[in-house]
């Protein structure tokens, strides 16, 4: 079955008759003819009753009518909207991301992209940076944002930004802000040091998690322990305890940058860049090597390195760009 003979029957039902339906057509009645008997072997209906006086719809052919004028409409439809789009790549791809980047990025590079290059469809896999590597190694996507991984086997993996990690939390009882202080490269971020941060109560995510191995290995390097109150796998509940004053955490920029000072926190909320050892989140644009020269994928990539680089540049994501194009 296709369109043509579609519009054909349709044709032969609103005529009234195949000779006319013929006529108006430019087709000789016995192909007409022959196109009608193919449609009913291929349904295996009759469609059509035929007398005297020419055609009607059987209940199958009325019902095919029906159906069929809104699938030629939708045909229809379709053709001149895809004539209207501009040319241009095209195809389907998709982002592995860490889900702290995902809110703060990933809206308006699909938005963008709906605008300049709508033939090209996004899909985000957001997850733990665990998630993600396994995503990529597993080619389930085409992009992918790693973190503290400079390498993975197989794949395309360049820097692509360096944030630094804060020191979030309520100080309800003032023991915080005496301890912090100007640094001139944290620009009006005051600074805490790593010391005095790790004796603070702390509600972390377990050790699986890239923030929880940087503050545990910079805690083994100065030989301290650290104040865990509370030990939780998930960001959202870690977030809670912390913005009601559970105990301090360290957060990301961008998990700053997207979730800005609680209202009801007050002159008591700490937010201060962790210094001595500096603290560091690195992220690394990965990309599946067979998809090199694909080019909706590079427009997608294209469009999320525009969108971190502008993110960086006016401020929103207080971060370093380190991505050199190869």
């Amino acid at each position: 079955m296709d369109l043509r003979a579609l519009r054909y029957f349709i044709t032969v039902l609103e005529a009234g008759s195949i000779s006319r339906a013929a006529h108006s057509l430019y087709v000789a009645q016995p192909a007409l003819t022959a196109q009608i008997k193919k449609l009913e072997s291929e349904l295996g209906v009759q469609l059509l009753e035929r007398t005297h006086a020419g055609v009607t719809a059987t209940p199958a052919g009325t019902r095919l009518y029906e159906d069929a004028r809104r699938l030629l409409s939708d045909a229809d439809a379709m053709c001149e909207r895809l004539q209207r789009l501009p040319m241009g790549p095209e195809g389907s791809v998709s982002i592995a991301m860490p889900f702290l980047l995902t809110g703060l990025l990933m809206g308006p590079v699909i938005a963008g992209l709906r605008q300049s290059h709508p033939r090209i469809r996004v899909f985000v896999l957001d997850d733990s940076s665990l998630m993600v590597q396994k995503a990529m190694l597993e080619r389930r996507a085409d992009l992918g944002v790693l973190v503290d991984t400079a390498t993975l086997q197989g794949l395309q993996v360049q820097p692509m930004a360096t944030e630094p990690i804060y020191f979030c939390g309520h100080d309800e009882q003032g023991k915080v802000a005496p301890l912090l202080y100007r640094h001139s490269t944290a620009e009006n971020t005051p600074c805490l040091d790593f010391t005095h941060a790790a004796a603070q109560p702390l509600v972390l995510q377990s050790r699986r998690f890239s923030i929880r191995q940087t503050v545990e290995q910079a805690a083994s390097d100065l030989q301290l322990g650290l104040n865990i109150v509370h030990e939780h796998d998930s960001a959202r509940v870690i977030r809670s305890l912390y913005q009601c004053g559970g105990g301090f955490t360290f957060s990301p920029a961008c998990s700053v940058a997207e979730n800005p000072q609680p209202q009801h926190a007050g002159s008591a909320w700490i937010v201060a860049r962790v210094c001595n050892p500096d603290l560091q989140r690195r992220y690394y644009l990965a990309r599946q090597p067979g998809r090199t020269h694909d080019a909706a994928v590079q427009v997608v990539q294209d469009a999320l390195l525009m969108q971190v680089q502008a993110m960086i540049g006016e401020g929103r994501w207080p971060a370093r760009w380190d991505y050199a194009a190869a």
